[in-house]
């Protein structure tokens, strides 16, 4: 069974990447407006954050691996994680004190 699963993700999502993004859906004006909306909301707590926690997040969220993140920012390897935690608690706290449980 679990073979018979892999076979069909691996068939899935060989179509999906075929499938011309014309066919994918497409937002309507709703979506496209909310979603601007949630990205100017998380622009705004980055800047009010301290520069080097955005920047960890904002690496973070590209794809960055923690020794990447070391290395970019001159931080202590061994401390990225700790680091990567207190800037995810910063940007609750701060998301929360201006927009509220959204």
């Amino acid at each position: 069974m679990a073979l018979d699963e892999l076979r069909r993700r691996s068939r899935r999502d060989r179509y999906e990447r075929l499938l011309p993004r014309t066919f994918r859906r497409v937002p309507n004006p709703e979506e496209v407006h909310l979603a601007r909306e949630e990205q100017q909301r998380v622009r705004s707590v980055l800047a009010s954050m301290a520069t080097r926690q955005a920047e960890l997040l904002l690496l973070r969220a590209e794809g960055f691996s923690y020794g990447e993140l070391a290395s970019a920012l001159d931080l202590n390897p061994l401390s990225v994680g700790k680091l990567l935690s207190r800037a995810l608690q910063t940007f609750r706290k701060e998301y929360l004190k201006k927009y509220g449980s959204e």
